[in-house]
């Protein structure tokens, strides 16, 4: 699978700018939304090719978004990786759950990141 457009959910204004400066200078089409809730309408009206997801955000969490997405139709197909301060193995284990393809733990490793895409 070929990634060109990659959709990063995080309510952070700092780790939406880290992460689309790290991708879009690697080469992939970025776009950005705040929630959980903007995620789904923008994986929906979009369809990227990959989405990064934060966890703790207000309103619909990263869980309940993944678990969303992957349950539908129309984005069941795109891979989520999670990108999210909650590092212990229940945590990364209830995400793999909800559907999601994998766990990174921020601070995110730019060079980790980018394999990871690479291999999907």
């Amino acid at each position: 699978m070929t990634i060109k457009k990659i959709l990063v959910v995080d309510d952070s204004p700092t780790e939406r700018h880290v992460m689309k400066a790290l991708l879009t200078s690697s080469g992939y089409e970025v776009i950005t939304a705040e929630s959980g809730e903007e995620g789904i309408a923008k994986a929906k009206s979009e369809l990227p090719d990959l989405i990064l997801m934060d966890v703790v955000m207000p309103g619909l969490n990263g869980y309940q978004a993944t678990r969303t997405l992957t349950r539908d139709e129309a984005t069941r197909n795109i891979p989520v990786i999670v990108c999210t301060t909650k590092g212990q193995e229940t945590d990364k284990i209830w995400g793999l759950r909800q559907g999601a393809q994998d766990y990174l733990v921020k601070p995110v490793n730019g060079p980790e990141l980018l394999s990871k895409i690479a291999a999907l």
